[in-house]
């Protein structure tokens, strides 16, 4: 079951459902999602995705549902929350294939970044990205993420060695393209 938590447009942050463990388990044994992730390599049973989303709803993670069909796409979440700093780390994931490309990430993004600068006050919040996830990329770059730095060939794919890149966003990255949509 999904609570409407954050509400955008084409998609609600909800509380993550344990009951949705089968869902994620498909989508993180799938080579092709996982590719973008750090678990291409490792393998994820029922049971080890069921205590993990067990242990993350508890914390700053939640269920992406479409608005118009209720359906689960992914999911985002805050991570490594430093209130004394006002950082942390965001993540993203929208394991079905079919619905890559069409603004779901991008939304999800921004409701949860409204939501870690006006209500969790933070203010620095970073990311990692391999170098050669484009469309993950270009995503960050529309909702304002900025270039913070690169750890180059730190992650071997294929046997190709590829860069982490580093983002990171300050609100006033954000809400300068979003002052009409979300707080400031």
């Amino acid at each position: 079951m999904y609570f409407k938590k954050l509400v955008g447009k084409k998609c609600y942050l909800s509380p993550m459902d344990v009951n949705d463990a089968e869902k994620y388990t498909a989508w993180l044994n799938d080579l092709e999602t996982t590719s973008y992730l750090t678990l291409s390599s490792s393998v994820i049973s029922l049971e080890s995705e069921r205590t993990f989303l067990e242990n993350k709803s508890m914390a700053h993670n939640y269920a992406i549902v479409d608005s118009e069909t209720n359906e689960l796409l992914g999911n985002a979440g805050l991570a490594d929350i430093n209130h004394l700093h006002g950082t942390a780390e965001i993540g993203l994931f929208i394991g079905n294939k079919e619905n890559w490309g069409k603004g779901y990430g991008t939304e999800a993004l921004c409701l949860l970044l409204d939501y870690a600068y006006a209500k969790l006050n933070l203010h620095n919040i970073m990311l990692h990205v391999y170098s050669f996830n484009e469309r993950a990329i270009c995503c960050y770059e529309k909702v304002g993420f900025k270039p913070a730095g690169r750890l180059r060939e730190a992650y071997i794919m294929n046997r190709t060695k590829h860069d982490i890149l580093l983002m990171d966003i300050l609100p006033e990255d954000f809400y300068a393209k979003y002052k009409s949509t979300y707080h400031n």
